[in-house]
């Protein structure tokens, strides 16, 4: 007999998918979050059958059960712990322990690549192409590799994941794997996967928006209550305001956090450990607990959602030759303007800053994070340039 304690998000349910194309009515598998997962290992000590080979994936135990897992392998049990997050590294200092951020390869792993490669190797698992496929799918949207890719399919599969209940999707996909030569989505699937990509657009519009800034420990964030999409909507918010280091997503309903980052040189799987969480360098989670709460909601509720920068303008356009205007909240104006082919300045009201930048987006940068501007339409632009030209002949 086999159980398997797994994570409830798409990588998570694909260890279970696998599980159950493995072992068939030989495995219970048990979907949970991570807070949820100290209640399964105990519920296995204490009423499971010790002779049970137990699998966890995707998940990290507490330390409590770090420790009776150990005993209970050097007792002759069998359990095996596989993951790919980097704050589970610790776990393959033990033998029941095999954690893998990359592949051989070089390439990132999910827990489902983890799991199939595992099942596959100790020939408990016919591999075929239609459940590799799946694999590989599972694998680039839990790594995100599928944006870099383009391969919609894996963001399409998560999406999927979403909008049917866990039980539907495992019915759903575990038929579909045993009997199709190649992974694809059916009609009716396709319609309505088509009907939440509209849902989701408007959705992220909507919460550009409401996007608030703030500083916490040194780096600046973005902050937004949202209970969907948080893996596209920290993306696109990311791209949207790249002069934040990371986003981070407030599920008030959950009483949990994400953190979303699309640069190098963040890693919010760090950052979220401040607050007793974990996961990916550029995406990672924890619950809301008393200081997360103080530092991103208490300090950051009465300041003023981030302005998007102009988008249809033919005039006041970024890296401009003739400068680019900005304003803020405050009714502030910046121009920010090249001095010489390598130098770039930053007027205030005519007054230059005493700083100056080695290129357009350290300048935009520093201006973004400083005094939270927006690039203005053209029309606000042109009529500075009038200004500036009255001013410049009445002097004369």
């Amino acid at each position: 007999m086999y159980k398997l304690l797994t994570h409830n998000d798409l990588d998570g349910v694909g260890c279970g998918i696998l599980a159950k194309l493995a072992f068939r009515k030989d495995v219970k598998v048990r979907y949970s979050s991570g807070a949820g997962l100290a209640r399964e290992v105990e519920w296995f000590f204490e009423n499971d059958d010790r002779d049970t080979f137990l699998f966890i994936t995707d998940l990290s135990v507490n330390e409590e059960n770090e420790e009776r897992l150990q005993t209970f392998h050097e007792a002759g049990g069998k359990v095996r712990l596989l993951d790919h997050h980097k704050t589970a590294l610790h776990f393959n200092d033990y033998e029941w322990g095999q954690v893998k951020v990359e592949d051989d390869e070089g390439k990132l792993t999910s827990a489902t690549s983890l799991f199939y490669k595992y099942l596959v190797d100790h020939n408990l698992l016919e591999p075929t192409e239609v459940v590799a496929e799946f694999v590989e799918l599972v694998r680039q949207y839990d790594t995100w590799e599928w944006e870099k890719n383009g391969n919609h399919q894996a963001h399409r599969l998560n999406a999927l994941f979403f909008l049917v209940s866990i039980e539907e999707f495992e019915e759903k996909m575990i038929g579909r794997l045993k009997t199709s030569a190649h992974f694809d989505f059916d009609e009716f699937e396709k319609k309505i996967l088509d009907m939440d990509e509209h849902k989701m657009d408007r959705y992220i519009r909507r919460k550009k928006h409401e996007l608030v800034q703030t500083q916490v420990g040194g780096l600046f964030a973005g902050v937004v209550y949202a209970e969907s999409y948080h893996s596209e909507l920290g993306n696109e918010l990311g791209k949207e305001y790249p002069h934040l280091d990371y986003i981070a997503i407030l599920n008030m309903g959950g009483k949990r956090m994400g953190f979303r980052t699309i640069h190098d040189h963040v890693d919010v799987s760090e950052v979220a450990g401040h607050f007793g969480g974990g996961g990916h360098a550029k995406a990672a989670g924890c619950s809301l607990n008393e200081e997360a709460y103080r530092q991103f909601v208490v300090e950051t509720f009465h300041i003023e959602p981030l302005r998007e920068d102009a988008k249809r303008n033919r005039y006041n356009l970024k890296h401009s030759l003739f400068g680019s205007l900005y304003k803020n909240s405050k009714e502030e104006v910046f121009l920010l303007y090249p001095l010489n082919e390598t130098d770039w300045a930053i007027d205030h009201y005519n007054n230059r800053l005493d700083k100056t930048f080695s290129s357009f987006d350290e300048a935009e940068v520093f201006l973004k994070r400083n005094y939270g501007v927006w690039l203005v339409r053209d029309e606000t632009f042109v009529n500075y340039l009038m200004e500036e030209v009255k001013a410049s002949r009445g002097s004369e």
